[in-house]
């Protein structure tokens, strides 16, 4: 077998355990496998073939592996639970003060209080959610 060929076995089998993995080490390591098949296949000698494939091994941990990293962990935060409900708005199903009330919030009736210093809220009128605690919805005029 010629050295191309063992440096496309390597390619592969980094490849296969970068799927495992996902840290982009090992996918950096294949493609400088790759490099040194393509030198092996021009007929270059084998410190050649090790030097092409060192350099793009080193020039792809340090300077690609960062900003494939950064697009893996990056994009949208999705909120959940009592965190997706803060901002929302309530309709309020019995006259809301600082103490007490109730409103319909996301489709469920919850108990709600004022946040300090508005004038109660009467049946009818709206809201937003300014923070949950507990199982109570603290809200403010809309």
């Amino acid at each position: 077998m010629s050295a191309a060929v063992f440096w496309l076995i390597a390619a592969v089998v980094f490849g296969i355990f970068e799927v495992m993995s996902l840290d982009f080490v090992l996918i950096m390591l294949a493609a400088g496998a790759l490099a040194g098949a393509g030198a092996a296949a021009l007929g270059a000698p084998f410190i050649v073939q090790a030097g092409a494939a060192g350099a793009v091994a080193v020039l792809g941990i340090f300077a690609l592996r960062p900003v494939a990293l950064r697009h893996l962990k990056s994009g949208p935060t999705a909120l959940t639970g009592v965190d997706a409900l803060v901002g929302k708005r309530v309709t309020v199903l019995e006259e809301v003060t600082a103490d007490s009330g109730r409103v319909k919030l996301a489709g469920e009736i919850w108990s709600a209080q004022l946040e300090e210093a508005w004038d109660p809220l009467a049946a009818g009128s709206t809201g937003t959610v300014v923070e949950i605690r507990g199982a109570t919805a603290i809200i403010r005029p809309y």
